[in-house]
């Protein structure tokens, strides 16, 4: 079961990334305040919102199964480069992304002018990926993870 998970997992990440690039994207188009914020720019920042979501609940229930809360508790969590990264550094880097996700969805939602909408998902978006970029066990990596399941480091 955690096999599965992980490969769901690492395949969810793919969806976040390309939400998110769809909603910089779409930020980026819509700055300068000449275009209507319309649903499907919404629409996009919910598909990155879900997709987010979804992986917090698969990382957490990963989280508790792999040992990392253990880890964490048990005062080992800073023993290695591999330990503090997964119980710390990927935890927490990627819970601020999610953070930031929401924050850029709730902008579509508010009653403000539409240029500052994209802008407030633009940056919020942006940020949050550099955050996931950053924090994502690539292959190359002291902690690496394949780029798809079944592939090897």
């Amino acid at each position: 079961m955690q096999k599965g998970l992980l490969d769901l997992h690492n395949v969810m990440r793919w969806l976040i990334l390309l939400f998110a690039l769809l909603a910089i994207i779409k930020g980026i188009g819509g700055m300068n305040g000449k275009k209507a914020f319309a649903k499907g720019d919404k629409r996009i920042a919910l598909f990155l919102m879900i997709c987010c979501d979804i992986q917090l609940l698969l990382g957490l229930v990963l989280y508790v199964l792999a040992g990392w809360w253990s880890v964490l508790t048990g005062g080992s969590a800073m023993a290695s480069n591999y330990n503090r990264f997964f119980a710390v550094e990927h935890a927490v880097g990627m819970l601020v992304a999610i953070i930031l996700v929401h924050l850029g969805y709730s902008a579509t939602k508010k009653n403000i002018p539409d240029g500052s909408k994209f802008k407030r998902l633009f940056w919020f978006t942006l940020i949050a990926m550099i955050i996931i970029l950053a924090t994502i066990p690539w292959p190359g990596r002291e902690v690496a993870r394949p780029l798809f399941p079944g592939m090897s480091v």
